[in-house]
């Protein structure tokens, strides 16, 4: 099963889908982002923590939940899960069937890939980039 997407494709994607110049985010290995809304220390740190916590799933739990938005501005998919700032990306070639329970499942095996490999591929720092007046 291919579940790594290309980085650089992952991150001009993001950089599209999260383009609200107060948003810092950090990508994951195998396309999972982590969107951060207390922007205190180190970012990385901050995201591995909280995929830590809500990236692997455990069966019988909320965990293993999922949700599909398939995106207009760009194409493929994102993959939500039990934290609303977690979201993980599948691109178009990737899943074998383009339903939405097939990309979900593709989705949420990414997700759980990345919540215990931990493997950060890119900050994106947003914290000087807003204007305050």
């Amino acid at each position: 099963m291919k579940t790594a997407v290309d980085t650089e494709i992952l991150i001009d994607v993001l950089q599209r889908l999260l383009a609200d110049p107060g948003k810092s985010w950090v990508l994951f290995e195998h396309g999972t982002c982590v969107v951060l809304t207390a922007l205190d220390g180190e970012l990385a740190e901050q995201a591995t923590e909280i995929l830590k916590e809500f990236g692997p799933a455990r069966v019988g739990s909320s965990s293993g939940d999922f949700g599909v938005i398939d995106l207009k501005d760009a194409e493929g998919w994102v993959v939500t899960g039990n934290h609303n700032d977690v979201l993980t990306y599948v691109g178009p070639d990737e899943p074998h069937d383009e339903s939405e329970i097939a990309v979900g499942l593709f989705g949420r095996c990414k997700h759980h890939r990345d919540g215990t490999e931990l493997h950060v591929v890119h900050v994106e720092d947003k914290r000087g980039s807003v204007d305050p007046a």
